[in-house]
């Protein structure tokens, strides 16, 4: 670990206070703590992988606390998004991994109770999919959640608006076109009357807001950043600080935190190449926490206090070592929770960068989905399926590992009784029975 020591951090900064009125949804963020029993975007309502008021088995596999199974046409590594009784998915139809088949993109509502499906809606097609990495998909953005609306983003394909209730569809967008590379990945987030999501392509990236009552462009900034490879995936996060709202955005080169209303640029701050950045940041202990991912992924910690460029006065400390380029990090208390792709967790204290432990999940690695804590356990899945149960501590005690036996790269959701994964092939939800 590399430590830059700076002043402390001053600020008693919180996140954004949201509300979500429909389908008897509500919740406030303060800090780490988010009260809801609805998971409606990505990382869930307090966008930091928390699920507080679930009650979630710690064991599961076979016929073990597996509630339903139902399968999904297409191939998606978006993330299920749990509102009342219903679970929203969203995929992509196409007959070849070529790139050269037709593509359909939708938008599916299945009973959370029995996995039924209620209604789907087709949102986008194009004669050709395009050519995506292989651990991507044409559907790997998350949905999101808000007053009755569920606003579908697929990247360069577009954006679109949907009734939550009867799939029909009340806006779509796409205007917004660029070279993408590798696939689409980062999922928008909803800020007052804004959509905001990024589009780093292989080209001249940017970060816009949508109108989220019908679609329009709000503003549309570009990145500034000069880089050997400009595209990345990560998902925006909104702070609060001094009693303003930031947007944090990572992208290759540097973080931005961009001023919500207009697009106006707070502060920055660079970490060189880093490209492809997949990991959505974290916002704990008056600190900004971001991976600069690939080649070499390492993790700063960031006093968002500042204005203009912040590389040389805000970061309080960086990690270098087993950082994640695709899974976000996790914050319980004081202690920060990182696995890398290859299934190192390391347990890091948030004020100070100190390592306490670096353990292996399991033998198996191959982690992209992002980690939840609930019912006082972190939750870690791998790609072949198996998710590694721990407790959040300063040693390493590992209390289950289970297994779905199914490939798939997709965060849970979470419903207030266990998870919703998607998978290849399925839509599994695992209860308590």
């Amino acid at each position: 670990m590399v430590a830059r020591h700076h002043q402390p951090v001053k600020t008693s900064a919180f996140l954004t206070i949201a509300l979500f009125s429909s389908l008897t949804c509500q919740f406030v963020v303060h800090g780490q703590q988010a009260e809801s029993e609805h998971w409606t975007e990505f990382r869930g309502p307090g966008s930091q992988g928390h699920a507080p008021n679930a009650d979630v088995p710690l064991r599961w596999g076979g016929s073990q606390n597996i509630a339903w199974r139902t399968p999904v046409a297409g191939k998606a590594w978006s993330s299920p998004v749990v509102v009342g009784s219903r679970v929203f998915v969203t995929t992509a139809v196409t007959d070849s991994d070529d790139g050269k088949s037709p593509l359909t993109l939708l938008a599916l509502a299945f009973e959370l109770e029995t996995g039924k499906p209620i209604w789907d809606t087709e949102i986008f097609s194009a004669d050709e999919a395009g050519k995506q990495h292989k651990k991507n998909s044409h559907a790997s953005p998350t949905p999101v959640y808000e007053d009755g609306k569920i606003y579908a983003h697929f990247g360069h394909h577009g954006t679109a608006c949907l009734n939550a209730k009867s799939g029909a569809i009340v806006w779509k967008q796409q205007s917004l076109t660029y070279p993408p590379v590798h696939g689409t990945g980062g999922s928008p987030i909803i800020v007052d009357e804004n959509l905001i999501f990024s589009c780093d392509g292989g080209k001249a990236p940017f970060v816009v807001a949508l109108d989220k009552s019908n679609g329009n462009v709000a503003w549309k900034v570009d990145r500034g950043v000069e880089t050997k490879r400009p595209f990345s995936f990560s998902t925006p996060l909104a702070i609060e600080v001094d009693g303003k709202t930031q947007v944090i955005s990572p992208g290759s080169g540097a973080v931005v935190a961009y001023d919500p209303d207009n697009g106006n640029e707070i502060w920055r701050c660079d970490y060189g190449e880093g490209y492809s950045v997949v990991p959505r940041p974290l916002f704990a202990h008056g600190l900004v926490i971001v991976c600069s991912g690939f080649n070499k992924a390492n993790m700063l910690a960031i006093d968002p206090t500042g204005k203009g460029n912040v590389t040389d006065t805000h970061v309080k400390w960086e990690v270098t070592k087993q950082i994640p380029k695709e899974s976000s990090p996790i914050v319980v208390g004081g202690l920060l929770f990182v696995n890398d792709d290859k299934g190192i967790l390391s347990c890091i204290d948030v004020k100070t960068g100190a390592i306490n432990y670096q353990e292996r999940l399991d033998g198996k690695g191959g982690y992209s989905s992002s980690p939840v804590f609930a019912s006082g356990h972190l939750f870690f899945h791998n790609g072949e399926g198996t998710t590694t149960v721990v407790k959040p501590a300063k040693t390493f005690e590992k209390v289950a590992e289970n297994s779905i036996g199914e490939f798939g790269l997709s965060s849970f959701g979470v419903a207030k009784d266990g998870f919703l994964i998607r998978t290849e092939e399925s839509l599994i939800r695992v209860a308590k029975k």
